[in-house]
């Protein structure tokens, strides 16, 4: 599943105390979305730097410099790259025209195909979501156009994260979530994978209780923030896949729809969950967002099950999740 989070101080009227707590709170709040490895990027002295580590995030002590002015953070859930070799944890690092740090939410699984037909070169690094690196490289630029075509040509499930050495942030809305606030009066961007992450750390903070707006991302929307706080836009075409997951709120009896029902179908077993469970809140037209927050406050999947099995006329039963249910 995966997390991502981080945040861009634009004003510098935030103490650096605050941010550096609100890096730890946010990261601590990602880890119910992964704990196999978590990592932090950011911009020191004009060059980017990476810290990461194979460990869960509340194990990690988050300590940026005091002239940082932005995080990009990951939360890792590890699918694909053994998580015990380093370079297989997020963020990882590119360069085309400068330099930047990248971080993904999701699944990919063309990667292997892509380096078979020479589009991309092997490497040593086993994680999928590492072939955005090296398309954007192939292009040899950083811009909308570069992550145009890297979102158009991966196949998957995914939201991804750029940092440039500019301390310009990239977020590159596929079907995976994203939370994105803007505290104006503060010059303050936050932003995490889900709402439940902002608000448990923001709260923690006491930031939530300073004025915010939520910056609408949509898919097929790739946002760029620079250092100055200024927001510009571009779009890509998502991709449509075929799938026998259909549920009945699908429009126009259309035989396609996104990858992130069989994404979360797959790895809804790392949570103690029986997929059977998950394709039966999916056709009774739960969301896969509603659904992914479900699996971490398994409180919520009890009552949504109830719910559902008892319009299914299953009156009393025991859930494997530790509760019965009338």
């Amino acid at each position: 599943m995966c997390a991502l989070f981080g945040w861009l101080d634009y004003k510098g009227i935030v103490p650096y105390k605050v941010l550096k707590k609100l890096t730890q709170a946010l990261a601590n709040a990602a880890e119910e979305r992964g704990t196999d490895a978590a990592g932090i990027s950011y911009v020191h002295d004009g060059k980017v730097t990476i810290f990461k580590r194979p460990k869960p995030a509340h194990k990690i002590h988050f300590n940026a410099p005091n002239d940082t002015n932005a995080i990009m953070g990951h939360t890792r859930l590890a699918t694909q790259g053994d998580k015990k070799q380093n370079y297989n944890n997020h963020p990882f690092a590119g360069h085309a025209d400068i330099e930047f740090a990248f971080a993904h939410n999701g699944v990919l699984w063309n990667d292997r195909d892509l380096r078979k037909d020479g589009l991309i070169p092997n490497t040593y690094i086993d994680t999928d979501s590492y072939i955005g690196v090296q398309l954007i490289e192939k292009q040899g630029k950083l811009d909308f156009d570069s992550l145009k075509y890297m979102s158009e040509t991966v196949e998957g499930n995914f939201t991804f994260t750029v940092l440039d050495q500019y301390n310009s942030l990239y977020i590159v809305k596929g079907s995976n979530p994203m939370y994105l606030l803007h505290f104006e009066t503060i010059g303050l961007y936050v932003y995490a994978s889900t709402e439940t992450i902002m608000r448990k750390a923001l709260k923690q903070l006491g930031l939530h209780k300073f004025e915010s707006k939520r910056i609408d991302t949509e898919e097929g929307d790739i946002l760029r923030i620079d250092k100055n706080g200024k927001i510009t836009r571009s779009h890509f075409e998502p991709r449509i896949y075929r799938s026998k997951y259909m549920s009945w709120y699908d429009l126009d009896d259309s035989p396609y729809y996104n990858m992130h029902e069989e994404i979360l179908l797959a790895y809804c077993g790392c949570y103690g969950v029986d997929s059977a469970d998950v394709e039966l809140l999916l056709e009774y037209g739960y969301t896969c967002d509603e659904i992914e927050d479900m699996l971490t406050d398994q409180s919520l999947l009890r009552e949504a099950l109830r719910d559902v099995k008892y319009m299914c006329g299953e009156g009393i039963y025991e859930d494997c999740y530790g509760s019965v249910c009338l």
